[in-house]
């Protein structure tokens, strides 16, 4: 059998990112396999010490707090999150980049600046951040999943921005005082609800290593989900934050466009505007995400994103949200929300449904206001979103895998025999793209008419994917996801709880069609047992600041029953 000429080149980048780990930090017995021990999260911490877990175990935000007092080094933080990164790479194949030497040096010059002027650098002074494989880092590479990219500036030889460039969002960053240390694993093509390539192969979730780990920002799940970074960045554009962040049982906040700066970052159909992708924070807690977001808007990227806009961060909205949730207490008809259970395309397994319930019976019982969401047909909003998509007929995919000649899996298999579209074309969707955001928002505005606080509905909950996590190849609808990129509305993760096969029971039922059919069907209890189950909270465009809060009220009384 003749070997592509792709696959040694693949296979010694694969082996590079191992061989950059440690010799003390490789995992020397053998790992179970999935059928085995399919949950690796409590696993990984058989090989840290009592320290290394009192770090790692902490959210970004408390570990923030040790950092910027100087209560803990930026150092031995550094070296307790390469440490777990380490291992989680070698249990589910997060990690494309580790540089952790480099990482281990900031951290030494942070500390020495911390002892000089007796202040933090900025409000991440030692925070450890993990990036996704998009952004553009000095001296690593960014391959974005594509063989073809190895050794190149994305895909172009000889391009003296290769291994020297940075991203505007890693400049900032380094301003906030945060080490980077590790970028982790995508899809080729970024445009797949599972992460795999020819580099890295198969990411799997940590939970449940029968199931994915979500896309495209899939290494971010997974690595926060072992808590090998405290928190991360990912970009969305059909919910490539949100996805792995619900699949994982993390909170993950897809912002409106030009509220973090995408300045330098690689991209798929780079130039393509009618559904833009976004940037946004991934991690443990929702107070960590309004820690990340706040702290980047300090850098006031739109002085160096022309795409960026000039909206720091609100404190009055965040204090006015806040007022109101504490009022609640009191008098809880001061917040109203929705809940759209299906979005009349596709019904959700018995898990996302049960998640949903405990949800709502949880607004109920705090006394809110709770009203049925029935909005302009999601039918549409999955139609635009497939034509921007498709815009290009997967010319930019083709082009990129052609580099190398390597194999596209399954899953990234993009559009064929499609014509790309003509201006005019283009001109049609994004009219059709505005006239619908504008239905959306006539309704949304009418449903002051029903919740009894003078205002619209605050926020409205729904599924984040049909599914808790997803076995491989069996992503079939992600609509439940892109039509919040389509509204370019706020939109964050909660997690809430997890698949139990005793109770999560598939029920017979009529279907809405055949790929409500064919999504419910592949609904396998025993399979999915033990994966996080979450839902997705969304609001309207650029309230960013609102929905953070309100996830972090929510989120904690689902904890607390």
């Amino acid at each position: 059998m003749t070997i592509p000429t792709w696959k040694p080149l693949a296979d010694a980048k694969r082996l590079s990112t191992l061989d950059a780990i440690p010799p003390k930090w490789r995992i020397q017995e053998p790992v179970p396999p999935a059928t085995e021990l399919r949950d690796v999260t409590g696993y990984i911490q058989n090989f840290l010490n009592r320290h290394e877990l009192e770090i790692t175990e902490l959210d970004a935000y408390a570990v923030a707090e040790k950092t910027t007092t100087g209560e803990w080094t930026a150092l031995e933080v550094t070296e307790a999150f390469c440490h777990r990164a380490a291992l989680a790479h070698q249990l589910v194949n997060c990690l494309h980049e580790v540089f952790f030497d480099a990482a281990i040096e900031d951290a030494k010059r942070f500390d020495a600046y911390f002892a000089e002027h007796k202040k933090p650098i900025g409000p991440l002074h030692g925070l450890p951040i993990s990036l996704k494989d998009q952004f553009h880092v000095k001296g690593v590479e960014t391959t974005m999943g594509y063989v073809g990219w190895i050794g190149t500036f994305q895909g172009l030889k000889d391009d003296p921005r290769n291994l020297v460039f940075e991203s505007e969002l890693v400049r900032e960053l380094r301003a906030l005082g945060a080490v980077l240390y590790c970028k982790t694993s995508v899809p080729a093509t970024l445009m797949c609800g599972e992460t795999i390539n020819n580099i890295i192969t198969y990411t799997t979730n940590p939970k449940n290593r029968l199931l994915a780990c979500g896309g495209s920002s899939g290494g971010e799940g997974a690595l926060i989900a072992l808590k090998g970074s405290p928190g991360g960045f990912g970009t969305d554009i059909g919910g490539s934050v949100r996805i792995p962040a619900v699949f994982n049982g993390l909170y993950g906040i897809r912002p409106s466009s030009g509220r973090i700066p995408y300045e330098g970052a690689a991209n798929s159909m780079d130039g393509q505007n009618t559904v833009l992708s976004v940037i946004g924070p991934i991690a443990a807690t929702a107070r960590s995400l309004q820690l990340l977001f706040k702290a980047v808007l300090s850098q006031e990227p739109w002085l160096h994103d022309p795409l960026a806009l000039e909206l720091p961060w609100r404190s009055e909205i965040e204090q006015e949200t806040r007022q109101l949730v504490e009022q609640s207490a009191k008098d809880p008809a001061k917040l109203a929300f929705a809940i759209m259970k299906h979005d009349g395309v596709v019904v959700p397994h018995p898990p996302i449904a049960r998640a949903l319930e405990i949800v709502e019976q949880t607004l109920k019982r705090l006394g809110h206001k709770v009203v049925e969401w029935t909005p302009p047909s999601h039918t549409i909003a999955n139609q635009l979103a497939s034509a921007a998509y498709n815009l290009d007929g997967g010319a930019d995919a083709a082009y990129h895998f052609g580099l190398s000649g390597e194999e596209a899996a399954p899953q990234l298999l993009g559009p064929k025999g499609i014509p790309q579209k003509t201006a005019l074309e283009i001109a049609q969707i994004n009219v059709a793209k505005r006239e619908y955001q504008k239905l959306y928002m006539d309704y949304w505005n009418s449903t002051s008419d029903i919740t009894g606080t003078g205002r619209p509905v605050d926020a409205v909950i729904c599924p984040a994917a049909a599914h808790a996590a997803v076995i491989p190849t069996q992503y079939y609808h992600v609509g439940y996801t892109s039509f919040v990129n389509v509204l370019d509305y706020t939109s964050v993760v909660i997690p809430v709880t997890t698949v139990d096969k005793s109770v999560d029971v598939a029920q017979h039922r009529d279907f809405l069609g055949e790929l409500d059919e064919k999504s419910y069907n592949s609904y396998d209890a025993d399979v999915y047992d033990g994966a996080p189950a979450g839902v997705q909270m969304f609001g309207r465009r650029f309230q960013e600041e609102k929905m953070l809060v309100l996830a972090e009220y929510i989120g904690a009384a689902v904890r607390n029953g």
